[in-house]
């Protein structure tokens, strides 16, 4: 009995742990794309007519592009990979053309860059930082 309970203990830590890190993942997966949206919307200076037409687009963007990395995450070549992922950006040029113009679709796509480093860059400090 004893040994069952104790079992029972460490199923249920190991399963609240598990909650635990899901529910953090979760978390911190909405604050980094609630900076993202902020940080794209400063970049291209969205009125409010533009980013209630922006962003549906946006979302479907970037829901495709997820789609494609998440298919191409272990199979296939690198620079087929890649290759798919510009082809979806491809497809949506036009798309951001016509809500935000032509100009605002490049800073677009560098915006989306430049996000990714000042995050990476963050991260790197941060795990710096425990690591002392």
């Amino acid at each position: 009995m004893k040994r069952f309970l104790l079992i029972m203990i460490i199923s249920f830590t190991s399963f609240a742990s598990l909650q635990a890190q899901e529910y953090n993942r979760e978390k911190r997966t909405e604050k980094i794309q609630a900076l993202k949206i902020a940080f794209i919307t400063q970049k291209l200076d969205l009125t409010a007519d533009e980013a209630q037409r922006f962003w549906p687009v946006y979302n479907r963007y970037e829901t495709e592009i997820r789609q494609v990395m998440t298919d191409n995450k272990s199979v296939g070549d690198a620079i087929d990979n890649e290759e798919k992922v510009l082809n979806v950006k491809k497809k949506y040029k036009p798309e951001f053309i016509k809500v935000i113009g032509q100009p605002r679709t490049n800073t677009l796509f560098n915006a989306e860059r430049e996000f990714r480093g000042v995050l990476m860059r963050q991260l790197k400090n941060k795990q710096g930082q425990q690591n002392r």
